[in-house]
């Protein structure tokens, strides 16, 4: 095969990496600099000067779309298919490792995989049977607790805890009948399919012999994100004798909350010796002063390898700093900027830090008839803690939404039992009646148990009580969070979704003080909030793609937009409250490279004077991550 196809259309550092020597590569790749097709090309140019073939190669991926890609890549560079080659993410290959060695994994042939939601389940099932409380043991929690330790290739048997520390002992007995109650019903967890695949390879010597023989050169691409059992499994896979070609930007490793150890790029220097860096720094994204500004804003991390992303495009328009007085001003700016764009809305992204943020920008942008998408999210009005609040202001307003009733009589649990429930609907139905209505009927006929009567009549009482309240609107909502349970019944949540629910929450608030302040009819105040809550949720998405993208910053890594605005970048914002200690900062500050480098030609970072928060206006100081960033690069503007 002429290999001038796979090489002329590389740049040096690229072609260094490509056709480098038969050992361990490490290529630090910067954002937009062709990472994805430097690991194509390097297998795609190891097939075709017979280095070795498609059987003896293994690529790893985080997403089936990354996956996806590659393999479509790799065949495209290839005159014929690459037969026998494995390309897939970590929870793939092990899964099809497991389908072929079920036995050697003590699995039956038929094993089936427990999605997110299923393995919740079956912990809800498990606490019920052993009658332990959810409320000191709540069941995301302990979901958490067994992924984490899974990911960190721990199984109960590994844990151990003080004999006065009851909480841990009590949580690492759940997570070893939980690992029985498996065992017994052949399932596996996603965190199972990594941790059983590589305790297999372990146990037994023959089968980790011939993979390793097999997977001559190993392949992994987003290595910054790997976590403590994936590294394991790549370790022990590659053995004394296979290659691996690994792809990463350590100024792009945003997910620890996930699990992912950056320190993984040392471990990899430290336990494969002789390894050789190669720098991919030339971008062909951005323009030269977007670069600049990342390259000088990442400087100040301490902790990394070192690059500088260059380009030999265009030097680009300076990048625009916008002081909105407020959020509501904040989304009218960049409003009026999208309206001015004379290119596809769809080239046109709002980062934002939290999740809360996304809500102002939606409100602006209908009003401005703007179509837009929320990219892997929900609207705001659409998310389960606004959606469960609501319902409970609704059936405040009117007993008989059934709808609201049944949303909120268990939510969160009150000792409500679903045949309590299933009593109240048969009596709505046969009297043709409301369930709250029904609610009294089974009081009268005293039906239920004296727990059950209790627990019902104090869920009607307190949606009485806030019936009652008169209260401004914000201060209504933040009641209503406390008094029914809600903010005590998220915290339960992971880290992580806990802090973005009750940031929702707090926002939702935000909003009320702010639709209260417009609203002219104090007496129906609530009920308009909820007509306007309602058809805010009910704008569809607009089915063209030519949609203005709001996504978190999280969500942005991997993506590229002509047009970005970076907003809500202030102290306790972005930097977050939670993550100003040293190591947590450095994530924040590279969330922040990510962000500005999505843009390819115009940059626009935004901050507020103010912003309403926990039932008032509080007055903002600008990100650090602003005053990291030359003068000389930034436009201040203002509107007109």
């Amino acid at each position: 095969m002429d290999t001038s196809k796979l090489t002329k259309q590389l740049n040096k550092e690229q072609l260094t990496a490509v056709t480098a020597p038969l050992e361990h590569i490490l290529v630090l790749a910067g954002a937009g600099s062709g990472k994805t097709r430097c690991l194509t090309y390097r297998i795609a140019w190891l097939i075709a000067t017979d280095k070795t073939n498609p059987h003896n190669i293994l690529a790893v991926t985080f997403t089936n779309k990354a996956a996806n890609q590659m393999r479509f890549r790799i065949d495209n560079l290839l005159t014929e298919p690459a037969k026998g080659l494995w390309v897939g993410t970590f929870h793939g290959i092990t899964h099809r490792f497991l389908r072929t060695h079920w036995q050697a994994a003590n699995l039956s042939q038929s094993f089936q995989i427990l999605d997110s939601n299923d393995q919740l389940r079956s912990i809800k099932r498990l606490l019920k049977a052993l009658a332990v409380d959810e409320k000191v043991f709540p069941p995301k929690k302990i979901q958490n607790f067994i992924n984490t330790n899974k990911d960190e290739g721990l199984r109960a048997r590994n844990l151990t805890a003080d004999e006065n520390d009851l909480w841990l002992n009590q949580m690492i007995e759940i997570y070893q009948i939980y690992e029985e109650n498996c065992q017994r019903s052949d399932v596996v967890d996603f965190g199972e399919l990594l941790l059983r695949c590589y305790e297999t390879l372990r146990d037994n010597p023959q089968l980790l012999e011939y993979y390793q023989q097999r997977f001559q050169f190993i392949h992994v691409d987003e290595f910054q994100d790997t976590n403590n059992i994936q590294y394991k499994w790549l370790q022990l896979l590659a053995g004394q004798n296979s290659k691996l070609f690994v792809v990463f930007d350590d100024d792009q490793s945003i997910y620890a909350w996930r699990g992912a150890k950056i320190e993984n790029i040392q471990r990899l220097q430290h336990d494969f010796a002789n390894t050789k860096l190669i720098r991919l720094e030339q971008n062909y994204r951005s323009t030269s002063k977007i670069l600049t500004a990342a390259n000088v804003l990442i400087a100040n991390n301490t902790k990394r390898l070192g690059k500088n992303l260059w380009t030999n495009g265009a030097i680009g328009e300076p990048i625009v700093l916008y002081q909105a007085y407020s959020e509501v001003d904040e989304a009218w700016f960049v409003a009026e900027q999208i309206l001015a764009w004379q290119g596809s809305r769809k080239e046109v992204a709002i980062l934002y830090r939290t999740t809360a943020q996304s809500r102002q920008f939606e409100e602006i942008l209908l009003q401005k008839n703007i179509p837009y998408r929320i990219y892997g999210g929900l609207r705001f009005y659409e998310r389960l803690e606004i959606k469960d609040i609501l319902a409970y202001l609704r059936l405040s307003m009117n007993r008989n939404d059934d709808n609201a009733f049944e949303r909120v009589i268990n939510t969160p649990k009150r000792g409500i039992g679903e045949r309590t429930v299933v009593m109240l609907r048969g009596e709505a139905r046969q009297q043709n009646i409301s369930l709250w209505q029904a609610s009294n009927n089974i009081f009268a006929s005293g039906q239920l148990s004296k727990r059950a009567a209790n627990s019902l009549q104090n869920f009607m009482a307190l949606i009485e009580k806030l019936a009652n309240l008169e209260l401004p609107l914000q201060e209504k909502i933040e009641y209503a969070k406390m008094s029914t349970g809600l903010v005590e019944h998220y915290q339960k949540a992971g880290k992580e979704e806990a802090q973005g629910r009750l940031e929702n929450l707090e926002e939702l608030a935000n909003a009320a003080h702010q639709f209260e302040r417009q609203y002219n009819n104090a007496s129906s105040v609530l009920s308009g909030f909820l007509d306007h809550a309602a058809l805010e949720a009910g704008e569809k998405q607009s089915k063209s793609n030519d949609c203005v993208q709001l996504m978190t910053l999280h969500s942005a890594k991997g993506l590229e937009f002509e047009v970005v605005f970076l907003s809500g970048l202030e102290e306790d914002l972005f930097p977050h409250k939670n993550s100003l200690d040293d190591f947590n900062l450095e994530e924040e500050r590279r969330l922040c490279y990510v962000g500005i480098t999505r843009a390819r030609k115009l940059l626009y970072l935004c901050h507020s004077k103010s912003r309403f928060r926990y039932g008032e206006r509080n007055i903002c100081k600008p990100s650090r991550f602003i005053e990291e960033i030359p003068e000389e690069l930034i436009k201040k503007v203002r509107l007109a």
